[in-house]
């Protein structure tokens, strides 16, 4: 349904982008890339051996989405949560490096900063693994997010929420966002994880890929009729504005209140790595709705962005550049 969309406006809402301010509430955590190569395989075990020529720590979780969100031209804010570590404080240098205010961060001696390192080898991930601590936070950082959301709000165009499920997205938080969002009328664009899904009642946006909307409608989809019913369970269910359903090479699907289905064939030639491809989606979409465009919009603009950042290796980002060049 590409045709039915008008490209001028999806090129125009990106020249707007420099005049967003979004703020990202979720779950910070560092990506950390091992690059190598393989040669051999080990005489101690049947595995590769991979001799490291690279490392890099990245901003991962909802400090991705952030990234994506500065690379896309807008202004952004974090609000989560890091341990008094080396990573913790790696992390909010490289906020700062970005220029991107860190008030929102509050460290902790609770948990460390969640880590995910991942070993790549040929442009192959050849493992990965996580160091994390999950669960409730502690009452004093709870209440230091919610003080924080509550005196910035009203400077925000958008609120996306990026749920990785390690106990930053709980029932206060959410309960305080919503009353906060519905009091100065922003919208609230979710990434949701299946666990909790109820957290995401009123949400003007839901993303889920193919899978987390099986989970979280109870619906198994094979088919076109599968997929709308799935849909219209979440919207219902959440008493969302509209779901997007992520699906891979299938492309996206978009259901809005009160419209038909809206598919959004895949615009990606080559798909190298998936890696932080939800966080790219979210960002885009929370952009082209803060830069009025249409649900349908929208969602073709996050579509053409996903397109870009999968073929790419490892946490990628789509800049503002390359976005337009695509949908021109």
């Amino acid at each position: 349904m590409l045709e039915n969309i008008n490209r001028q406006n999806l090129y125009q809402a990106i020249q707007k982008f420099p005049a967003a301010n979004i703020l990202v509430i979720g779950d910070i955590i560092v990506d950390h890339f091992i690059w190598g190569t393989v040669s051999r395989i080990s005489p101690e075990a049947p595995v590769p051996v991979v001799n490291v020529t690279d490392e890099s720590l990245l901003l991962g979780g909802s400090a991705n989405v952030l990234h994506n969100l500065y690379d896309l031209g807008a202004r952004a804010t974090l609000c989560g949560v890091i341990g008094d570590d080396f990573m913790g404080d790696h992390l909010l240098e490289l906020l700062r490096k970005m220029s991107s205010p860190v008030a929102g961060v509050i460290k902790t001696v609770d948990r460390p900063t969640t880590k995910k390192t991942r070993i790549v080898a040929q442009s192959q991930q050849v493992v990965r693994f996580d160091r994390e601590k999950t669960g409730p936070l502690p009452p004093a950082i709870l209440d230091a997010l919610c003080s924080f959301i509550e005196e910035h709000i009203n400077t925000f165009d958008a609120v996306i929420i990026s749920d990785y499920c390690k106990g930053v997205i709980c029932q206060r938080l959410m309960d305080h966002l919503r009353t906060l969002l519905n009091r100065h009328r922003i919208p609230m664009i979710v990434d949701p994880k299946p666990v909790h899904a109820e957290l995401f009642r009123e949400a003007t946006i839901i993303t889920p890929n193919h899978h987390e909307a099986e989970k979280m409608s109870g619906v198994t989809i094979d088919d076109d009729q599968t997929l709308l019913r799935a849909a219209t369970t979440l919207l219902q269910k959440l008493d969302s504005t509209a779901v997007l359903i992520t699906r891979g090479e299938a492309g996206m699907t978009l259901l809005e209140k009160g419209k038909p289905i809206f598919t959004i064939p895949t615009v990606a030639k080559e798909i190298y790595d998936v890696t932080g491809a939800g966080d790219t989606v979210i960002a885009s979409l929370a952009l082209g709705l803060a830069s009025g465009l249409s649900f349908a919009e929208a969602a073709t603009l996050a579509n053409f962005a996903a397109g870009i950042v999968v073929g790419k290796v490892g946490t990628a980002t789509a800049s503002a550049r390359e976005l337009m060049e695509l949908v021109s």
